[in-house]
This record gives C-alpha cells, structure tokens and sequence, in this order.
C-alpha cells in the first residue's frame, strides 16, 4: 500500500515547487511556491499566484499590521503559515460601487459598526464580507492566500513567480 506523507511549509522551511508528472492522483497536487512569493514579497502585498478569468488567489506575507481595507465583493482568507488576527467592521456607506473588483485601500479610520475580531492559524480561513472593511495583524511573520477578484491591487509577478 502507497503512503502519501504531507508536508506543511513555513516561512522559515519550505522546498521551491517544481513540475512532477502524476497519474491524476489528487492527492500529489500542491500549491506552488507560495511561500518564495511570500518570503520574497513586502508585507501585505497582493501577488497572484492563481488566475481563473477574473478571479485571483493571491499570496500576502503577513507581518505588522496591514491598512484598512474594504471590498465590494466577499473575500476568503486561508492562513498558511503563522497566525493572522481580523478586525472587521460593517461600514455605515460602502465606499466601492457594487461591481468594483478587488479590494482597495481606505483612506482613514472605517466608520461604521464594530463586527469583532478573528484569530486564523494555519488552515482556518474566514470570510470578508462585502462592503465591510478589515485589517490584518501578524505578531510574527506569516503567509495567508486571499480568494478574491482581480484588483488594482493585486500584483502580477508570473515572470518571475513561473520562470525562476
């Protein structure tokens, strides 16, 4: 019998992906390289490291504190590596148009209810809802991945994420 062994990667351990030709077992695919993106990326930067049309997954170095942001659609963080809190609240005026992609930067503090905090650790992951705004705070450096839609804040980096 075939004993499959998974290995978590970590900031501070993992091994650069590669192509491994397979016989369409799920159980060998991975995602690759997330954490070289993250290691190599500045703190809560948005690097795609996934596309499908609009739709991105994106890989953010948690580290500090990350700005306010808010969203008109949900996003889905998944906490790789570390330990990511969530602060979220549920802004008075949605500050984004219904169809505006991806998630943007606020400009000062949110106004609005507070909705409570969520504490992600390696595998949890939270949802984001539209027209909310959120902030990230890792006491130690760390890697999370966010579904969400292509944005003007999402980095695309597929020359060096796929050729190096």
């Amino acid at each position: 019998m075939t004993k499959y062994v998974t290995k978590f990667g970590s900031l501070d351990s993992y091994e650069k992906g590669g192509i491994e030709i397979i016989n369409d077992d799920p159980k060998h695919y991975v995602f690759s390289n997330i954490f070289e993106v993250a290691n190599s990326s500045k703190p809560w930067e948005k690097v795609a490291v996934g596309k499908n049309m609009e739709y991105v997954i994106e890989a953010i170095r948690a580290q500090g504190t990350s700005e306010w942001r808010t969203c008109a659609h949900d996003e889905f963080p998944t906490v790789l590596d570390g330990e990511v809190t969530i602060e979220l609240v549920k802004l008075d005026k949605p500050t984004l148009a219904a169809d505006h992609p991806g998630s943007v930067k606020l400009k000062d503090e949110p106004v609005g209810k507070k909705m409570g905090r969520i504490v992600l650790r390696r595998g949890h992951q939270a949802l984001l809802p539209a027209n909310s705004a959120y902030r990230f705070t890792a006491k130690k450096p760390g890697v999370l991945i966010l579904q969400t839609i292509h944005g003007d804040d999402t980095i695309e980096r597929w020359a060096d994420i796929c050729l190096s």
